[in-house]
């Protein structure tokens, strides 16, 4: 039941090519960040267009994936879980900050491809 408690899924678009970098521990992770955009109309009939960007944070063999595999604009399904971290910048200023680590990804290009680990 626990692991149902901490689920998050998206189907979006990469803003940009992830970024991938090895951390001290000598682990890959991959960051991105996935455009959700939401059409509804409004009462006059129109149709409106709200865009959401989530950060996402991916590690090990889903990072590997990430740098082999995506690119802006991919479209893709992340399952994942809702991380809050925060850090001090070089100014000393402290910000929080909301991101999803992923468990799972399907890429929904030409092809779909499944891939979790």
């Amino acid at each position: 039941m626990n692991a149902t408690q901490n689920h998050v899924q998206l189907i979006g678009n990469l803003g940009a090519n992830p970024e991938v970098k090895f951390v001290q521990t000598g682990k890959k992770v991959a960051n991105f960040s996935l455009a959700i955009t939401e059409r509804v109309k409004n009462k006059n009939g129109q149709i409106i267009k709200n865009t959401q960007w989530h950060k996402i944070i991916a590690w090990g063999a889903l990072a590997q994936i990430a740098e082999n595999f995506l690119f802006k604009g991919s479209k893709v399904t992340i399952d994942g879980k809702l991380r809050n971290r925060t850090y001090v910048d070089i100014n000393g200023k402290k910000h929080f900050l909301t991101e999803i680590e992923a468990t799972q990804l399907v890429i929904m290009n030409n092809k779909v491809i499944g891939l979790q680990i």
